[in-house]
């Protein structure tokens, strides 16, 4: 007899697939006892039911997906001791294989950075790869990369366990409960209506709909950007003598997993050009539903994967799956409380990784609702990182099709998404275009990567772990901005406008440095959490009493927003407005700057009139524009605010004027190299939610004393009253001109493992590669420590000297951008 609903909960989740009941449990966990969870249909019946269960760590490149990724093998191998439900798993290995020297290269990268956080990947010969896995054609295999401790679990059985355990923790589970309508009071979640007309109030609600999750969201005007694809895996007949312990093979070349599967073998494909399924909606009634194969549009990917494993050819097809999965736009989780609604949480978009992820995602997603800050550095995966543009129909069907291969081919450090593209444009794009620019995409921005000659020379001719073709061009880019000057177009930096009564409390509150400050002044400030951890960093400038410009990277557009209006008092009058669009943001940098500007402006651009860290309204030509003199790059310039109805007309005029001064347009290559030269740090690359300014080198930026506090204050305070962090940012050069850094990169002192890189770059000015990274030693890491030990950076497997310093390798006494 089932239960009756009851008509109030302290958390509500809609959906008893893998996620929705990792959640439920991992709350109950933390003593939260009044969860309900509503499944539409039956537990699993979405798209758990189907999935591979593999539980396999695949090139993980993020501290986070290690430790989401460690928990669930960790949760799933004992979970049948406390609930008494089966999973299934057994650790019976993973194996990933390298055909080619930037595969090889690219795996002895990630493997140290992964065996740093907890997951046994280390390379093994050809010979060996061929003896743990027999059924396989591996002649061509140049080395294997093995995780013993992988492996396989049973979806179902999984999903079937958590839920027990969540009942064990007090958790009521009501499945043929569909919830229809997410119920909203003054803009906030009150809980859900079903389709019988019930409705249960809840403090919380938490959409964990698997595929129906956009559409659910839309109707309370919640942007949930995934899109269903097909997902195919095929089984054969039993073979003779297959191991029931036969590891799990991953294979970039083919696309392809291989398993063994009740005594046949398990190919499960994650093909290019893959198919989006039903744009428009999910049927409500889908469950433990297939989908038609196609076998002419999979065909080939199956021939291929065949090659593979050539003897299983010699038995019969048991199986061709066909079921649906959802994948998001950048192929990361939607996860967090979403902007449109106060006390609504998320956790969907898994992209065919909701068994392998469904625990780690839902112990993170239980501490953010109970404890009000996420655990983990959730930049990457927080669902306020989108736009309604990646929702649309034709953004969804467009880049759908580039998902499921983009999973699991070959990665490259600066491979952009080829679908679905041109979606936000600056108006200088056609300018930059035909001056040579190759165009990368960030958040649906289109930017200028780096400037070829000739427009028919801005491609890759390939890609590569190794110097590209274009590593030449932006060495000269870098160049100009070091000796003469150079353009860059930053339209795709977020803009707000902040102003109204209040709006000077609002943002000093956000705030660790002081906005109370002279009209035309720049502050470069943190704003940090109640635990004093990052949630941006960014530029305020004061344009009058009651009216602020905030300056803030693509990256971190939604979640700036979201914090700026959120923060907002019931009893304060502040509009926030987002005049992205309507600005044209052209940097101008480097020795030639000011020669370059007054050729153009009547204004007095000396460092008497017109000093670091101010902005002031000038004249460009015809035209009257807003001017910063502030830099990310770390030489004299300025940031030009133009309204774009004027950009291009300003473009032309700077790119004629800086003709005489070597002027070169730059790409975001050459902004990267700059900055790290002078360690500027970036919020959501560099540094993440899971740091704090002191440790991280920005102490300066800190007003513990500002009149009134900000948030996360006391934290500051207790973390600085420490003393010498144990943990800190340093910067790095590597001694070796040769080797280049792109993150994730061990860093050893005194031969003692003590960090990774977050970021890195050529430093093409200091003659090797540069990077930033966090080091942390037993004891406080001062700076004769930083200074006198010997430092080494791994690099696929090798030791290289390094050169570490806490203080700016290039002008670290800021004269040249005060020149």
């Amino acid at each position: 007899m089932p239960q009756p609903l009851p008509s109030q909960a302290q958390i509500v989740i809609i959906g008893g697939g893998s996620i929705g009941c990792n959640t439920a449990y991992h709350l109950t966990k933390l003593g939260v006892r009044d969860v309900v969870v509503l499944e539409r249909d039956q537990l699993t019946s979405g798209t758990t039911w189907h999935a591979a269960g593999l539980i396999v760590a695949g090139l993980l490149k993020s501290e986070v997906e290690c430790e989401i990724y460690t928990h669930g093998r960790d949760l799933y191998s004992r979970l049948e001791a406390e609930t008494g439900v089966p999973t299934g798993f057994r650790d019976v290995g993973y194996l990933q294989i390298a055909s080619n020297e930037e595969r090889l290269h690219e795996m002895r990268r990630v493997a140290p950075f992964m065996r740093r956080h907890g997951i046994n990947m280390h390379e093994i010969s050809p010979r060996e790869t061929a003896e743990l896995f027999p059924i396989g054609d591996l002649s061509d295999v140049l080395a294997g990369f093995y995780i013993p401790e992988d492996g396989r679990a049973n979806p179902v059985d999984v999903t079937m366990s958590l839920a027990k355990g969540a009942r064990m923790g007090g958790a009521r589970i009501h499945e043929h409960t569909t919830v229809v309508e997410i119920l909203v009071e003054h803009g906030v979640a009150v809980g859900v209506r079903t389709a019988t007309g019930e409705t249960i109030r809840a403090e919380t609600v938490v959409i964990c709909g698997g595929m129906w999750s956009r559409q659910l969201g839309a109707r309370a005007g919640i942007n949930l950007p995934l899109q269903a694809a097909e997902h195919y895996y095929l089984i054969t007949e039993k073979i003779e003598g297959l191991s029931r312990d036969l590891p799990v093979l991953e294979d970039p070349s083919t696309y392809t997993y291989y398993r063994e599967e009740v005594g046949g073998l398990m190919l499960g494909l994650f093909e290019p050009g893959a198919a989006p399924w039903n744009l428009d909606a999910i049927p409500e009634t889908f469950a433990f539903g297939e989908i038609e194969p196609d076998w002419d549009r999979v065909g080939p990917h199956l021939e291929k994967a065949y090659g593979r494993v050539p003897s299983a050819l010699n038995v019969g097809v048991r199986k061709l799956f066909c079921g649906p999965e959802s994948f998001t736009p950048d192929l990361a989780p939607l996860v967090g409380p979403v902007p449109e609604l106060r006390n609504c949480f998320v956790a969907c978009g898994m992209n065919s990784l909701g068994i392998l992820n469904g625990a780690g995602t839902g112990k993170v997603l239980a501490h953010w609702i109970v404890e009000g800050v996420p655990p983990v550095d959730v930049t990457a995966m927080n669902v306020n990182r989108f736009t309604r543009n990646e929702a649309t129909r034709a953004f969804r069907r467009d880049r759908g099709p580039e998902l499921l291969g983009k999973m699991f081919g070959q990665h490259f450090h600066n491979e952009s998404f080829k679908t679905a593209r041109n979606v936000k444009r600056s108006v200088l794009y056609d300018r930059l275009k035909a001056a040579g620019a190759f165009f990368s995409e960030s958040h649906s921005w289109e930017l200028p990567d780096w400037f070829a000659p000739t427009p028919e020379q801005a491609r890759i001719e390939r890609y590569s772990w190794f110097r590209q073709n274009w590593f030449d061009w932006h060495a000269e880019e870098h160049r100009a901005a070091r000796e003469d000057a150079i353009l860059m177009d930053m339209s795709s930096m977020s803009k707000f406008s902040v102003e109204g009564r209040d709006a000077c409390a609002l943002l000093n509150r956000l705030s660790c440095n002081d906005i109370d400050v002279e009209l035309g002044r720049i502050v470069y400030t943190a704003w940090v959490n109640e635990r004093g951890g990052f949630e941006a960093d960014l530029t305020v400038t004061r344009l009058a009493a009651d009216r602020f410009l905030v300056v803030v990277g693509e990256n971190s557009h939604g979640h700036t927003e979201m914090r700026m209006r959120r923060d907002v008092g019931a009893d304060e009058y502040v509009v926030i407005t987002d005049i992205t669009p309507s600005i044209t943001q052209i940097n101008i940098h480097g020795p030639k700057a000011r020669l370059l500007l007054q050729k153009v402006s009547s204004a007095d651009l000396s460092n008497e009139a017109f000093p670091f860290m101010t902005a002031q309204e000038i004249d460009v030509g015809y035209f009257n524009i807003i001017a910063l003199r502030v830099t990310f790059v770390g030489e004299l310039g300025w940031e030009l605010h133009v309204p774009s109805l004027h950009a291009v007309q300003v473009y032309d005029l700077l790119t004629e004027a800086g003709k005489e001064f070597g002027l070169r347009n730059a790409g975001m290559q050459t902004l990267s190299s700059l900055r790290l030269e002078k360690a500027y740090r970036d919020f959501g690359i560099d540094v993440d939610n899971t740091d704090n300014p002191i440790e991280a080198g920005l102490g300066f930026v800190v007003r513990l004393d500002k009149p009134g506090g900000f948030i996360g204050r006391d934290a500051l305070a207790a973390i600085k009253a420490r003393g010498i962090p144990k943990s800190r940012m340093l910067q790095f050069l590597l001694q070796s001109p040769e080797p280049l850094l792109y993150g994730n990169e061990l860093i050893y002192l005194n031969g003692q493992e003590v960090g990774y890189l977050q970021v890195g770059a050529y430093g093409h000015t200091l003659g090797g590669a540069v990077g930033i990274g966090f080091a942390g030693t037993e004891a406080p890491l001062t700076a004769e420590i930083v200074e006198t030990g010997d430092w080494e950076i791994d690099v696929a497997g090798e030791r290289i000297k390094a050169t570490a310093s806490l203080r700016p390798m290039f002008d670290p006494d800021m004269k040249r951008l005060k020149s």
